[in-house]
C-alpha cells in the first residue's frame, strides 16, 4: 500500500512492496523497546550516492545495499559487523534514484534483521525524478547512468515509530548562486527551482536532487515526537553559502527550513536534521536556535567535512565521533543514538 501526497507536491509517503525476507533468527529479531535500558533512537544520515561509488581512476562500483548497510551500521562501541549491531530507527539519506530505489533499500534492511519487508517505510521528496547531467565522472556509462535520477528520502522503522498522515511536510527547494552571479552575504541567492535553475537541457531537472523533505514521528513506547528531515544542498554551496532569496541561510551556512517542515519540527520533542551541505566549516551550535547541536568529527567526504548530523536530544557517546569510517560510499556515514 503506499499514500500519494502529490497534492502538496511531489511528495510519496511509501510502504515497502511486499517482497520475500530471510526469516527471523533470535539473534536478529530485536523488539521494539519495552525497558527504560531499550530506550534509544537509532539514528543514521549518508549521501548514498544511489549506491555507485565513484573511484580515483575514473571508474565506478556499484554497491548492493545489504553491502553498503553492513558498511554503516555500528553497534554501541562504534563497530561495524557484530552481533550487537541493532535495527536502526531512522536512516535519513541523501542521492537515491526514487521510490523504487528507496523501497528495495528499505526491504534490504528489513531482511537484514529478519523482519518482514515492509517494516521499514519511505518518504521521498521526488517519486520518480526525471534524469539529468552526462557521464556522472564514471568511466562505464551504465553505472554513470545509474546516478542520473537523484532525490532525497528517510527511511523509518514502522515497529517503533509510527507516521500520521499529515506529518508529512511540503518539499521545499535549496537556494543556488548562479555561476558568474554578483554575491555578498546572500545577494544573488535564489531558490534553485524552475526558472532558476540550471538552464542548459542537459541540467534542466539537476535541481530535485536538492530537494529537502520532512516528517513528524512518535515512538510508539512512549509517544515522543520525533522530526526528522533530509537535505542536500547545491554545489555552488560550497563556494557561497545560499538559501534562496537573498540569504545567506542560518549562520551563513547555506541552510534553511521549509515552513511546513518548521511547524512539525516545533511540535517535537527530538529532533534530528541530516544534510549533505556541499561546504566546509559549518559549526555544530549553527542550528542551535531549534536546541539542536551537530554531531560528526571527521572528515566525510575525502578530506572534507561536508556532511552533518543535528541532534536535538541526549546522544550517546561514540568512541568513532559519530563517523563511519567503512561506509561503502563517497561519503561517510554519521550516526547519534538518542535515549528518551
Amino acid at each position: 500500500m503506499s499514500f500519494d501526497y502529490r497534492s502538496i507536491g511531489a511528495i510519496a509517503l511509501v510502504a515497502a512492496t511486499a517482497l520475500t525476507a530471510a526469516a527471523p533468527s533470535s539473534a536478529q529479531a530485536h523488539e521494539a523497546p519495552t525497558t527504560t535500558a531499550d530506550r534509544v533512537l537509532r539514528v543514521y544520515n549518508n549521501n548514498i550516492e544511489n549506491l555507485v561509488r565513484n573511484n580515483a581512476d575514473g571508474s565506478c562500483t556499484r554497491i548492493s545495499g545489504p553491502d553498503h548497510l553492513t558498511s554503516m551500521l555500528v553497534d554501541d562501541n562504534g563497530k561495524t559487523g557484530t552481533s550487537d549491531v541493532q535495527a536502526p530507527d531512522l536512516l535519513i539519506v541523501q542521492q537515491v534514484r526514487g521510490t523504487g530505489q528507496a523501497t528495495a533499500y528499505a526491504d534490504q534492511l528489513s531482511a537484514k534483521f529478519g523482519y518482514p519487508a515492509g517494516t521499514y517505510k519511505v518518504i521521498v521528496a521526488w517519486d520518480d525524478p526525471e534524469v539529468w547531467g552526462g557521464t556522472h565522472k564514471c568511466s562505464q556509462q551504465s553505472l554513470g547512468d545509474l546516478k542520473k535520477k537523484q532525490t532525497n528520502g528517510i527511511l523509518y522503522n514502522t515497529r517503533t515509530l509510527s507516521l500520521a498522515a499529515g506529518d508529512v511536510s511540503k518539499y521545499w527547494s535549496a537556494g543556488w548562486l548562479k555561476p558568474g552571479t554578483s554575491y555578498r552575504d546572500g545577494a544573488g541567492c535564489t531558490l534553485y527551482k524552475p526558472p532558476s535553475n540550471d538552464a542548459s537541457s542537459a541540467d534542466e531537472h539537476k535541481w530535485k536532487r536538492t530537494s529537502a523533505i520532512a516528517a513528524k514521528f512518535t515512538i510508539k513506547a512512549t509517544g515522543t515526537p520525533v522530526f526528522a528531515a533530509t537535505m542536500h544542498l547545491p554545489e555552488q554551496n560550497g563556494a557561497n553559502a545560499c538559501a534562496g532569496a537573498g540569504s545567506a541561510g542560518i549562520a551563513k551556512s547555506g541552510i534553511h527550513i521549509g515552513a511546513d517542515a518548521t511547524s512539525l519540527m516545533n511540535a517535537s520533542t527530538i529532533r534530528v536534521i541530516g544534510i549533505d551541505a556541499n561546504l566546509t566549516g559549518i559549526a555544530p551550535t549553527t542550528l542551535g536556535g531549534f536546541g539542536m547541536t551537530g554531531y560528526g568529527t571527521k572528515a566525510t567526504s575525502g578530506s572534507r567535512k561536508i556532511d552533518y548530523l543535528f541532534v536535538k536530544g541526549t546522544v550517546q557517546p561514540s568512541s568513532i565521533g559519530h563517523t563511519v569510517g567503512s561506509t561503502k560510499s563517497n561519503h561517510l556515514a554519521l550516526y547519534g543514538f538518542v535515549t528518551f
